[in-house]
This record gives C-alpha cells, sequence and structure tokens, in this order.
C-alpha cells in the first residue's frame, strides 16, 4: 500500500495536471457513478489527505479515491498512449484540453459533496504530511490504547494519517524499539511522532525513498524488505513475520539484537 509520501506525490502531481482548468472529460467507470459527468466543471484543486485523494471541482462537488494496494493515478499529455494496465483496469478518467489524468486499479471512488468529505476522511487522526499537523494530538491518540503493539499502533491511520508498512518498520528501527513493544511502555513516545514526521517530510519530494542517508539501491531502508540480510547497522540477519488481528496482518521487518524487547512471532518461513 502507498504510503503517505508518495499519495502526497500523486495528489501534487494531479493537481498540476488539473487544476485551474475546465474538464473537456470525464469517465467514471465505477456502477454507482455511471451517469456522473464532471465535464466543463474546473479542478479547484487535488489534495491528500493521508492516503486518501481528494479532488475538489466547482459545484461543491469532491472526487475522493483510495490507492490500496494496487491502485494508481498516471497523467498524460494529450494524443499520448496511456500506460498504467490492460484498459478493463481503467476507473477513472478525468481530461483537460492539455493533459489526461487516469485511475487504474482504484478500490475506493466515490463522488461527495466537499462539505462532506468528513465522511470518508474525517475518522483519520493527524495527517503527517498535512497543513494542520498536530503532534500533540498524534501522539494522544497513540497512547489512547497503552497496551497496543508499537506497529500496530503506528500502522492505524486514525491515530496518525500517512504511515504505511515501510515507514513503521523504519521507525521501530531508527527508535531502536521493539514492533511488539506495548505502546505504553515506550520510553519518551514524543519521539515516535517527530521521527515518523521528519522522515515522511525528508522523503516527500524524493522519487527514490531514503531513510538511512545512502544513496546505494540496497542500502536505502535500515530493514524493510531485507529478510535475512545483515542489518545495516549490527550485522545480524533482519527477521520477518506477520503482525496484525486475524485478516489485517501485515508483514513487519526488524534486527532482534538492534531491537530489543517482545520478540514473540515466529519468523516467516525464509526470513533467516
Amino acid at each position: 500500500m502507498p504510503e503517505g509520501d508518495t499519495v502526497w506525490q500523486t495528489a501534487q502531481r494531479l493537481h498540476r495536471a488539473l487544476a485551474d482548468t475546465p474538464l473537456t472529460g470525464c469517465d467514471l467507470r465505477v456502477p454507482r457513478l455511471a451517469t456522473a459527468d464532471l465535464t466543463g466543471r474546473r479542478v479547484l484543486e487535488v489534495v491528500a489527505r493521508g492516503k486518501h485523494l481528494l479532488t475538489r471541482v466547482e459545484g461543491g462537488l469532491t472526487l475522493h479515491s483510495h490507492l490500496r494496494m494496487d491502485g494508481a493515478w498516471y497523467v498524460f499529455g494529450a494524443g499520448e498512449r496511456w500506460r498504467g494496465g490492460p484498459h478493463h483496469q481503467i476507473r477513472a478518467v478525468l481530461a483537460t484540453a492539455e493533459r489526461t489524468a487516469v485511475g487504474y486499479r482504484l478500490p475506493v471512488l466515490e463522488l461527495l459533496r466537499t462539505t462532506e468529505e468528513g465522511r470518508a476522511v474525517g475518522h483519520l487522526g493527524p495527517d503527517l504530511l498535512g497543513p494542520d499537523w498536530d503532534p500533540e494530538e498524534a501522539l494522544r491518540r497513540l497512547l489512547a490504547d497503552p497496551s497496543r503493539p508499537l506497529g500496530e499502533a503506528l500502522l492505524d491511520q486514525r491515530n496518525l494519517a500517512g504511515i504505511g508498512n515501510v515507514y513503521k518498520c523504519e521507525v521501530c528501527f531508527v527508535l531502536r524499539l521493539s514492533p511488539w513493544l506495548p505502546i505504553g511502555q515506550v520510553p519518551s513516545p514524543e519521539r515516535l511522532v517527530t521521527v515518523a514526521q521528519r522522515l515522511l517530510e525528508v522523503n516527500r519530494n524524493r522519487a527514490a525513498r531514503v531513510t538511512t542517508a545512502q544513496s546505494r539501491p540496497d542500502r536505502r531502508v535500515w530493514v524493510y524488505g531485507r529478510p535475512g540480510r545483515p542489518c545495516l547497522r549490527c550485522g545480524t540477519p533482519v527477521r520477518a513475520a506477520d503482525q496484525g488481528r486475524a485478516g489485517e496482518e501485515r508483514i513487519i521487518f526488524w534486527c532482534p539484537r538492534c531491537q530489543p524487547g517482545p520478540q514473540d512471532p515466529p519468523p516467516r518461513p525464509g526470513s533467516h
């Protein structure tokens, strides 16, 4: 699932392509929006809210989309061949005279009154890359359930919006904390929101995400996606396991030496 910085970049790209220009074409290919047509309306702005995208248009309407695991928006010039997947995977087309935005495999696509955006994003915690970022509120939400494992709490968008699996793993590593440590036992927990926000902030304009300050492709992240490989800090093999409630598990990567504390789950097959 795309991280908050990736969604922020997508919003910026869509905004540059569509904002302040009337739509010359609109095709929303989901059954409930089959008769909806935004042609002729001017796009006011495209903004990210955590991992959600909000395309606001004239007339008080917002097209809400979420990429989840496989969705993507692409922007093409006039006459340019669309590339993003098979034609049948297209869920939305928003065209201007010069640019066309095409949404592929969008699992969430709905048209809302702009005044009712809260129905889609009102449950989210403070946005790590938003203009209303509130670290105190984010920390309050994180600590509301002190027995919850740190990794699960960080990934919950109701606590703070924008952290995905990559940043969950990297934040835990940078702070030398086991992802299974109850969040109420985290020393100086304010560091969680500080480090998380800093990592997303420094990456939001980067084409390639880097959390280690190293430019080599195989050393851009500390532990994410590196099971069985040496920890970049101590050399211990990185481990991997599933974390989360049944049906909502996400893989976690960690170094058992650099991140002491609870190490309960068994390693995933092939992770060491």
